[in-house]
């Protein structure tokens, strides 16, 4: 669980949450006001797609007009359907991601990026650690579980807050 926001101390002390992780940062000034195994590596499944559309806006431009890779229809389990060759927005494909959590958009946004799955996971990591994110490995753009895919409560704390500076994803 990962919450950014700027509560009163009181509030800050009245928290009660199930999860066996969680931080919750002080937006402004990035001080860490409630955490509970705030370093404790997990998998951080479909919270991955923001680091993936981050480093995917790094690097092309909303508007641009895409094609979509080989492979596509085969990336489970949560998709839109795309097929090779089709053509979208980023921006489409960047919802996807994001709003419909879909796994096959992420991946095309991966491809479409870097050339492989591969590549765009250097990116990720590459991204993750010049925002803060010190003790999280990203081997997917999907957030499906892997071996050795892992962040930490506060690392996305960072993630997320890193994300609100880009102005297409808030």
């Amino acid at each position: 669980v990962v919450a950014i926001v700027s509560p009163s101390p009181a509030e800050a002390g009245s928290i009660t949450l199930a999860a066996p992780s969680a931080v919750l940062l002080d937006g402004a000034s990035q001080q860490m006001l409630y955490a509970r195994a705030p370093h404790a590596k997990r998998a951080p499944a479909s919270t991955t797609k923001l680091l993936t559309v981050m480093v995917a806006l790094d690097h092309l431009s909303l508007d641009r007009i895409v094609r979509i890779p080989d492979g596509m229809q085969y990336v489970q389990p949560s998709k839109i359907g795309l097929h090779a060759g089709e053509t979208f927005y980023v921006r489409d494909l960047v919802k996807a991601a994001l709003i419909r959590s879909a796994n096959d958009a992420a991946e095309a946004l991966a491809i479409l990026t870097a050339g492989s799955r591969l590549e765009f996971a250097h990116l990720m990591n590459r991204k993750a650690k010049s925002i803060g994110a010190y003790n999280s490995n990203f081997i997917n753009p999907s957030g499906l579980p892997a071996s050795g895919h892992y962040s930490t409560a506060y690392d996305l704390a960072r993630i997320m807050m890193a994300a609100s500076r880009y102005p297409f994803i808030v």
